[in-house]
């Protein structure tokens, strides 16, 4: 199922280790968080590190966002200097320090805007430009957005099927979803309430959409990777991990986390990465405040592994 699956990209959450980490359980599709077209344009060093791929990770994508064409159309050849298979323009996040700039889902408001912004980097780039959009602002108007970025050169559209007004409340359309695969002859990668290998599955079938795209679902459960190529290779999921599993993996995740960042660093961004890991086990709510306040790699390693043999 070549790349059918996935994992959205979340701000403070996707980075490189916890990329490599969905790919070694089968996710197929990759890409970095957000980058500030406007960052990479002034040269922000905090910014261009966030394009950073890995040879293991590749084919992926780098993520923009901003609003100004000409500058996003300026920056397009830096980013695709970093190895990137695709860019992809983001159109879909609601929160509002993005929206307030005019960035993210606030271009729902205005297509043609939208439209020119694709219009000017897909012709300054040499890779596909794709765009994640939403249903809409305050509502559903994705297909007929959609057919806007499609007739600029967007080469692939991903949907979130909520409003921005939702933000992540309520239930996600995949009517949406369904009418933007409907409208556009490009492929349609379907993103929202996807929890298990099930949910992945109805959303193909019910959409029609080419792919799926697993953002909160994934947090703290890259294993949903696994089940899902499992599902649609067998029809059924037998790998479901223990909770000795997802310790371990919250401790592997947090050690790859402090090689790559430092140890300060690394242990402060592994926190709420551990916190979904550890949601369901016993005694997790104890586990989760006391993960909260370990600052050494030392102390969160005897940690979960003191966590690990209480388990025996």
């Amino acid at each position: 199922m070549i790349n059918k699956i996935h994992l959205a990209p979340m701000a403070g959450v996707t980075d490189l280790t916890f990329r490599l980490i969905c790919k070694d359980y089968g996710a197929d599709g990759l890409t970095t968080e957000m980058v500030s077209a406007k960052g990479l344009y002034f040269g922000n060093k905090q910014t261009a590190d966030l394009m950073r791929l890995d040879e293991r990770e590749k084919p992926a994508a780098i993520q923009i966002f901003g609003s100004d064409p000409d500058i996003i159309a300026e920056i397009v050849p830096q980013v695709v200097g970093y190895g990137a298979a695709s860019i992809d323009i983001n159109m879909g996040c609601p929160m509002p320090k993005i929206v307030n700039n005019g960035d993210g889902s606030a271009l729902m408001k205005n297509p043609s805007l939208a439209g020119e912004i694709v219009r000017k980097a897909a012709y300054a780039s040499s890779i596909p430009i794709t765009v994640k959009i939403r249903k809409g602002w305050d509502r559903d108007t994705a297909a007929e957005f959609a057919k806007v970025l499609e007739a600029n050169g967007a080469a692939a559209i991903t949907v979130h099927g909520r409003t921005r007004e939702q933000l992540y409340q309520g239930k996600a359309d995949w009517d949406t979803i369904r009418a933007v695969k409907k409208a556009v002859k490009i492929p349609v990668i379907g993103n929202g309430d996807i929890f298990t290998a099930a949910d992945a599955r109805r959303m193909l079938e019910y959409t029609g959409c080419d792919g799926v795209m697993v953002g909160r679902g994934a947090q703290g459960n890259p294993f949903i990777f696994r089940q899902i190529k499992e599902y649609f290779e067998t029809g059924t999921v037998t790998y479901f991990p223990s909770h000795r599993d997802k310790l371990n993996q919250a401790l592997e995740h947090v050690k790859i986390l402090c090689a790559e960042k430092g140890e300060n660093c690394g242990v402060k961004e592994a926190r709420k990465h551990i916190a979904w890991y550890i949601k369901g086990i016993p005694h997790s709510s104890e586990l989760k405040n006391k993960v909260f306040t370990v600052t050494a790699l030392s102390d969160m390693v005897e940690l979960l592994e003191s966590a690990a043999q209480s388990l025996c």
